[in-house]
């Protein structure tokens, strides 16, 4: 059944899609029915002479391209449709790759080694060339083969690369080229091929082979690409080869939503397109269908600030919808309740269901908080593309540390870091403790305290280990007993090596693992402090792991998912829409993050901020906190550079008038104030050398005089610096038990124990 291209697509769409005559670029805004315009191209090719084998669709996920092919199996038929050349890049080169094995000296049965595959290699290779596997973790060094593969650099030119080596150098990794040549030689002899041998293979076979190329270069009549901003060099590299001389090419995507170039991603790729191919013919989709007018307004006002683009004026017929709320909160822990506090309000007076809501958030870390706040608030929630906070490995992995010293006699926490950080106790000696263990009926604990008595048959450079962990947990032991969760929680991430395992080199995985442990203590931190605020002097490592024990169990629910509010990263959400969008912690060495050095990084950062607002059709709020627990202390934030950018006839801002100006001198006030109480220090390096020290010590009872806010009285208002504005409704006692309860705007009712409260009056 023949297509009625003119009413079913709009005018750019439809001339994007008709367009057949050479080299198109399509620019597709947030919202502008990219998809639909993939599909009806490709079936407008089926209609006008081509064969389905005669078109290659490249698209970047499986979910993608199998959505695709089945919508336009309902406009072509479902066997023309299954016969097309569509899938991811990995997927079809492997294909390719299959036919044309014997060339490249493989056989077509090649063996395709996922990411634990590879890494287990590399930690063979690594212990057989004696190197020291605390330096040469395998995820790092598979990182950096990894870049140097997605760049087609190969073994011998990474070798011969002075730059490259500079920089393996200065990591203290001088010998990765050396595991490259090797890990490349090992796989080829294993008949195996990684995912990115999928994409340089592909490459060689093309480059070394002309006739092979040509070969599908007289298949691949027409070339699609995906979400080009997405390409890589090596994916730019080989759609050059297979459609340099047809030029019957055509790359959809959004530079504006360029977001990726930690993973490879070139944005160069699609601004310098038309460069490449001078005859190009470029097509806008600027009509968004997602969104009201004003949000579509403010990205348009935020994505202009960015001087490497390609223009475009994106525009909505939707209904205008109202003003992007702004919140401002005095901690990260009352932004949170604000937050929740709207999606309550809008739940009750608009009718929205909880799946209706996500909220989104700069790092992995930031889902803690809210996480807290959901679970107390009984909001179902589900993290998407993700774990859970305490389900995530670097935090079970502390947590584990934890429940050893508390209990030695756990079993799985003990197997579960007997070699964490590695320290040279494999699983042999491990299955040797077990067995002893077994056969005299006592704990692993018991075996290690008396190897001789239980009959440990090991050597006394193991002993040793044992020995050495053995003495560690038991300082912790001691530790607990003098110490709060928070204290010894510090000492067991620096002690431990857990803060240098994951601080060991700056790839995105570690970064986040990183963030992750940093945001564990400073949850260990509020855990204390709120409970001594509240009256509750039980702070110890035992009473954090029980109310972390009943957070976790809660985790395992997963029925409903899709009756619950999603959390998730700024990345993980680019590609999917939501009628309420929040994104929280617009601060600055936030969101921008504090890892940005370069104009481009900045421009990026911007751009993920344009895709987070876009992800929103009905309405779109934006949150930032005053101050924030990090790294060992209370931090003063400030408002992020990003929220200046967005023009302010969008934005519905908070009550104070001229926040823009006011906020700068909120902030010296603030920071003064803070210095006063011996809140904050001076600026501190970056853990892991904040760790060494315990900073922000909680407060303790010597600290406040035996009357603590003498001049307290109902009625008046005061500033809590995590809970914010709040009213005192009612004091009780006197002296050191001396409580008030007070009702925050946005936290609700609180008891404090005063001699614990970081509060100050704010009238008298």
């Amino acid at each position: 059944m023949s297509i009625d291209y003119i009413h079913e697509l709009n005018a750019n769409q439809c001339a994007a899609v008709m367009y057949n005559e050479g080299p198109s670029l399509v620019i597709a805004g947030a919202g502008s029915g990219k998809t639909r315009v993939l599909i009806y191209k490709i079936a407008y090719l089926l209609e006008h002479g081509y064969e389905p084998w005669n078109i290659l669709a490249l698209t970047f996920t499986n979910k993608a391209a199998r959505e695709m092919k089945e919508r336009i199996g309902k406009s072509v038929g479902e066997e023309r449709a299954r016969r097309l050349w569509m899938g991811t890049f990995h997927s079809i080169f492997s294909r390719i790759l299959r036919a044309e094995a014997a060339h490249l000296g493989f056989t077509p049965q090649f063996t395709i080694y996922d990411t634990a595959d590879s890494k287990s290699l590399i930690r063979s290779i690594v212990k057989e060339m004696g190197l020291n596997e605390k330096v040469y973790q395998p995820g790092s060094i598979q990182a950096r083969i990894s870049n140097a593969k997605n760049r087609l650099v190969s073994p011998s030119a990474y070798a011969a690369s002075k730059e490259v080596f500079e920089s393996d150098n200065a990591a203290n990794m001088p010998a990765v080229r050396d595991i490259y040549s090797r890990y490349w030689d090992r796989c080829r002899q294993s008949g195996a091929m990684d995912f990115d041998d999928l994409l340089f293979y592909t490459f060689i076979l093309f480059r070394d082979f002309p006739e092979i190329l040509e070969k599908y270069r007289a298949q691949f009549r027409y070339v699609l690409v995906d979400e080009y901003q997405d390409t890589n060099f090596a994916q730019h590299k080989i759609v050059l080869q297979l459609s340099k001389v047809s030029r019957m090419l055509c790359v959809v995507g959004d530079d504006a939503q360029s977001i990726y170039s930690f993973r490879g991603a070139n944005i160069d790729n699609i601004l310098d397109f038309p460069n490449l191919f001078p005859q190009t013919k470029t097509f806008k989709l600027e009509q968004n269908y997602r969104s009201t007018q004003t949000i579509v307004g403010a990205a348009n006002s935020l994505i202009e600030k960015n001087e490497r683009r390609i223009r475009k004026d994106v525009f909505s017929e939707k209904e205008r919808g109202e003003a992007i709320g702004v919140f401002q909160a005095y901690s990260d822990v009352e932004e949170a309740e604000i937050v929740m506090n709207k999606i309550v309000e809008m739940r009750c007076r608009k009718g929205y269901e909880y799946a209706d809501f996500v909220i989104l958030y700069r790092t992995n870390a930031q889902s803690r908080v809210l996480e807290e706040v959901l679970r107390k608030r009984s909001i179902p929630y589900k993290i998407y593309g993700g774990l859970s906070f305490y389900h995530r490995k670097e935090i079970k992995d502390a947590i584990a540390y934890f429940r050893l010293i508390v209990n030695p006699n756990d079993e799985e926490a003990f197997k579960r870091i007997i070699n964490y950080p590695a320290r040279g106790i494999g699983n042999t000696t491990l299955g040797k403790i077990i067995d002893s263990a077994v056969n005299r009926h006592v704990s692993l604990w018991q075996v290690i305290t008396e190897p001789v008595t239980y009959g440990l048959d090991i050597n006394k450079g193991t002993l040793s280990k044992l020995q050495a962990f053995r003495e560690l947990i038991e300082t912790f032991m001691d530790m607990q007993y003098e110490k709060n969760a928070y204290e010894v929680g510090v000492e067991v991430i620096r002690k431990s090596g857990i803060m240098n395992e994951v601080s060991r080199d700056n790839t995105p995985e570690n970064l986040s693992r990183k963030e992750n442990i940093e945001e564990l203590v400073n949850g260990m931190h509020d855990f204390c402090s709120e409970h001594l605020e509240e009256g509750n002097g039980n702070v110890s490592l035992t009473d954090f792991l029980s109310e972390v024990s009943l957070l976790t169990d809660q985790d395992s629910d997963k029925e409903g998912d899709d009756r619950k509010v999603t959390l998730m990263t700024i990345h993980s959400a680019k590609g999917l829409e939501f009628p309420n969008v929040f994104v929280v912690g617009l601060e600055e060495n936030l969101f921008p993050n504090r890892m940005i050095e370069s104009p481009q990084a900045m421009e990026e950062e911007r751009r993920l901020f344009y895709v987070a607002i876009t992800r929103a059709e009905e309405h779109c709020f934006l949150s930032f906190a005053k101050s924030r627990f990090r790294y060992g202390k209370m931090e003063f934030s400030s408002p992020s550079r990003f929220l200046r950018d967005i023009d302010t006839c969008y934005l519905s801002l908070p009550e104070e008038a001229g926040i823009r100006t006011q906020v700068d001198e909120r902030a010296k006030k603030f920071r003064n104030e803070q210095r006063e109480r011996k809140i904050v220090s001076s600026p501190e390096p970056a853990v892991p050398r904040t760790l060494k020290r315990v900073g922000a010590m909680l407060p303790s009872p010597a600290s406040r005089s035996s009357a603590p806010f003498p001049d307290l009285q109902v009625g008046q208002m005061i500033e809590h610096e995590r809970f914010g504005v709040g009213e005192v409704m009612k004091i009780e006692e006197a002296g050191d038990n001396m409580k008030a309860t007070i009702r925050f705007r946005n936290a609700g009712d609180k008891q404090l124990l005063l001699r614990f409260a970081r509060l100050k009056i704010l009238n008298t």
